[in-house]
């Protein structure tokens, strides 16, 4: 089977209200769009930060900025669907136990961790970035995979979204002096130790880098450590659904991996991949 476990009802603009977008006819358009796909298993995972009450975790002049809707409207709207509830919440060090009260009040068949800052500062974004005449690659790469190491430990997710999203530009001045396994090693130790399920994501193939996360030498090292995997597109509109899952396929075939994560009230089942995948 084919799953899409990553995928998003607003696009990215504020003016992406709950009014507008967690409908029961938008939610038709994006299963329309995977049932087109090949997808057999559709959840949506919401950014976490563009809930209100995702302030009581921080309140980063970003999220005060996105934070505009109600979490329980966007759970109502999903659970009335077929589709599997889940949310992409944000790894905040220090706020574990805020973040945990947030999910436990929820339904959700799973929930996606993600990192997309370091400190205060923004790893894909212009705004607040990381990445200025005065960065480090290296300190930074060694900051972002010992934070995805205390992501996992933290027992707060069922998936680890885009795990090396840190590669994400792949422009001088990003890029770490080191081979790139140095950095990893502490992630997938953690990773493996708390089994925690590794997302397979192609929407790499849609950014400047080119490629899907993780990258092939990441997926080696989880591979040998008996990781397992989910597999999503990342969506933000119905036409991602199923982005280049000939091409993730073929990745997981090629690292021997037979099966991805399936779940249901946050717990995981493995199923076989499907085979000639009719994907875009």
């Amino acid at each position: 089977m084919l799953t899409d476990y990553h995928v998003h009802l607003r696009q990215d603009e504020l003016d992406a209200s709950a009014r507008t977008h967690f409908t029961a006819g938008n939610i038709a358009r994006y299963s329309d769009a995977a049932e087109a796909a090949g997808i057999a298993e559709l959840g949506f995972a919401e950014h976490m930060y563009r809930f209100t009450e995702a302030l009581t975790i921080w309140d980063h002049p970003f999220w005060k900025e996105w934070a505009l809707d109600d979490i329980d409207h966007y759970c109502d709207a999903v659970a009335a669907s077929p589709a599997k509830l889940g949310i992409e919440a944000d790894f905040v060090p220090g706020s574990e136990d805020r973040t945990a009260n947030l999910l436990e009040k929820r339904p959700f068949d799973f929930v996606v961790g993600s990192i997309h800052f370091i400190g205060d500062r923004s790893l894909d974004t212009e705004e607040f970035t990381i990445w200025d005449d005065r960065s480090d690659p290296d300190e930074i790469w060694q900051r972002y995979f010992e934070t995805l190491a205390a992501a996992a430990r933290s027992g707060l997710f069922d998936v680890l979204a885009h795990p090396d999203l840190i590669k994400v530009w792949d422009r001088a001045g990003t890029v770490p002096s080191r081979d790139p396994r140095h950095f990893y090693e502490p992630a997938v130790e953690a990773i493996a130790e708390s089994d925690v399920s590794v997302e397979v994501s192609t929407a790499g193939l849609r950014k400047a880098v080119g490629e899907i996360y993780p990258s092939d030498a990441f997926m080696e090292m989880c591979v040998d450590a008996g990781v397992t995997f989910a597999l999503s597109s990342d969506a933000h509109e119905p036409g991602h659904l199923g982005f280049q899952y000939p091409v993730a396929v073929d990745f997981l075939e090629r690292h021997g991996v037979t099966e991805i994560a399936t779940f249901e009230g946050r717990n995981r089942s493995l199923e076989p991949v499907s085979e000639g995948a009719r994907c875009r």
